[in-house]
């Protein structure tokens, strides 16, 4: 299931914005980004692991500008410089501004941090939450958490303020990089969230990557497909998955 990869030491170091990649300096105006990108989404990725990296490369080459983050932005020089001129790397406060849309793939645990050092900067932003909550690596209390309220519900908590999408947690990202754009049809992407606009735009993402989604309800449903859950781990098409969730064909 996702593999995602552990923060670069502490995870306030992570989070923090960092010395030379200031946000003036690091970041290509927007409007030069729109002409080479024919104007699509620019795209922030907070946790630019094996999940991050992989949906936001997907991204990349269905012409979005993303803005993958790290402690050190400078780690990220090959990843990027492999993705080509619509790629680009920085702090996860530079990933917030730049991005119309923001991609978040940490351990789960790490997101009250998010929520609290960034609250203000998350505020109305479109959100896809691919966290998921594992008791060895994030802790029992929020592993508890999430299983007691569910992870649609838990993530609103810590992100309050972000128009909150669940996507792309059910996989592992070697799934991802495999299916993406394969003959019709697709795989399908359960998604769930509580903001029409925001459902809109993450629907439409994850057809970028290369994906059929496939809308489960609000984020109170994402539950459903969260680990251990029905919908948890499912490669299926869009047909296949709305099946077993007894959702309307």
């Amino acid at each position: 299931m996702p593999n995602h990869r552990p923060f670069d030491g502490s995870r306030r170091a992570l989070l923090g914005a960092g010395g030379a990649f200031a946000l003036a300096a690091a970041l290509r105006p927007w409007h030069v980004v729109a002409q080479t990108a024919g104007a699509k989404l620019p795209i922030g990725v907070i946790g630019s692991g094996r999940v991050g990296g992989t949906i936001g490369g997907l991204w990349v080459k269905a012409g979005h500008p993303v803005l993958f983050s790290s402690r050190h932005p400078d780690e990220l020089k090959d990843m990027v410089g492999g993705l080509g001129p619509l790629a680009q790397a920085g702090t996860a406060a530079q990933a917030i501004a730049f991005g119309g849309a923001l991609f978040v793939a940490v351990p789960y645990g790490a997101l009250p941090q998010l929520g609290q050092e960034f609250g203000d900067a998350l505020k109305n932003k479109i959100v896809l939450d691919a966290c998921n909550a594992v008791a060895g690596r994030d802790g029992a209390p929020i592993a508890e958490e999430v299983e007691q309220n569910g992870i649609g519900i838990t993530s609103q908590k810590y992100l309050a303020g972000a128009r909150l999408v669940r996507a792309f947690n059910t996989l592992s990202y070697t799934i991802f990089a495999r299916e993406a754009n394969r003959a019709d049809p697709k795989l399908a992407i359960p998604i769930a969230g509580d903001d029409a606009e925001a459902v809109r735009v993450a629907e439409e993402l994850v057809r970028d990557a290369g994906f059929h989604p496939v809308l489960v309800g609000k984020l109170a449903d994402a539950r459903r497909f969260q680990r251990g859950a029905p919908g948890y781990g499912q490669s299926v098409s869009a047909a296949e998955l709305k099946q077993k969730l007894s959702l309307p064909p």
